[in-house]
């Protein structure tokens, strides 16, 4: 799994010109599945992303997780995440998880994230979607989970 994590003031997701998804203070997630992704995988991503001290304390320090800030997640499903442009001109497609379990494996993330005590807002699987955010900071990571999960 790939997630971009941004530190937001807001954010919210609009399909059709209709709100689907939006949170105020926490972070937007773009979240893409690859091939072999599992959910040891979306649990990793989900438990580092809640455990993350990112957030500013008294002292404008990275020192407070979300559920500290009382923040919210935006999650957004983004299968371009999983492509390569190292060949050609045109992306690669080929790590991007079939669409049917991408979709699964994606809610199971946002499951795993409630758990844990954060409301989620999500937007639409496979729809054109338009995410608009203030990034706070800006504050932006990106956390892979084939290269930080323990073997």
């Amino acid at each position: 799994m790939k997630v971009v994590l941004q530190r937001v003031k807001k954010a919210s997701v609009t399909v059709d010109e209709r709100t689907v998804g939006e949170i105020g203070p926490g972070l937007c997630l773009l979240v893409g599945i690859e091939k072999g992704d599992s959910e040891k995988d979306a649990q990793f991503i989900a438990r580092k992303i809640v455990e993350l001290r990112i957030f500013p304390d008294a002292q404008d320090r990275m020192n407070l997780s979300l559920g500290e800030i009382g923040g919210g997640v935006l999650a957004v499903s983004q299968f371009t995440l999983a492509g390569s442009l190292k060949k050609g001109r045109r992306p690669s497609f080929d790590k991007a998880e079939q669409p049917d379990r991408a979709c699964v494996l994606f809610d199971y993330f946002v499951d795993c994230v409630r758990e844990l005590g954060i409301p989620v807002q999500t937007g639409e699987f496979a729809a054109m979607m338009d995410v608009a955010l203030v990034n706070d900071g800006p504050v932006t990571f990106i956390l892979e989970s084939h290269k930080s999960t323990p073997s």
